[in-house]
């Protein structure tokens, strides 16, 4: 029963087209570790240069979204240093010849209205507007509730040659399911 589960399983993938999955809590070890086992798979694909820098950098945005503001999260102490690590669902793959980035996790309500919002505004933008958009995000405030310069999605729609897609689902009164695919 457990060959043949997982088999189902890595089959699913298959069909996907996901030639990486993680599912687990991220560090910044975690991203390292990944991101190399991504770039040689890139390079054994032999994957043009820019396509594969898209694909990196990609990941990199959507992992850190996943290590700075994932709502599921366990915390401690750990050599008395506040430690925490956070969780989130990380899938990387290639379908109709084209790469995809995708990654989810819990959020909090409280963000959803903001990040539609801003998402939104980010998709309806034109390359010109995105670089217009990063420069003025990079040059301002960081926005409330960020943890860096506010430009990680500004970042991964100039980065999806292909797009990108977005979507929330309810799962409490505190938290939602957040996911965003980027395609390169």
């Amino acid at each position: 029963m457990l060959a043949e589960e997982t088999y189902k399983f890595r089959n699913y993938l298959q069909e996907q087209g996901i030639i990486f999955c993680y599912s687990g809590y991220m560090t910044e070890e975690v991203l390292s570790g990944i991101g190399n086992a991504i770039k040689r798979k890139l390079e054994l694909e032999h994957t043009d240069r820019q396509t594969a820098k898209g694909v990196f950098s990609i990941f990199v945005e959507q992992v850190q979204n996943v290590i700075r503001y994932s709502a599921e999260r366990e915390g401690g102490e750990v050599e008395d240093d506040p430690a925490e690590i956070r969780y989130g669902v990380l899938t990387v793959g290639r379908k109709d010849d084209q790469y995809f980035v995708a990654c989810g996790n819990l959020i909090n309500n409280h963000d959803v209205d903001r990040l539609k919002k801003s998402l939104k505004q980010i998709k309806e933008l034109d390359k010109e507007g995105l670089r217009a958009l990063y420069k003025e995000t990079l040059k301002g405030e960081t926005p409330e509730g960020s943890k860096g310069a506010g430009v990680g999605f500004i970042d991964i729609a100039r980065r999806a040659t292909n797009g990108f897609d977005y979507d929330f689902m309810d799962m409490d009164d505190d938290r939602s399911y957040f996911c965003l695919k980027a395609f390169v």
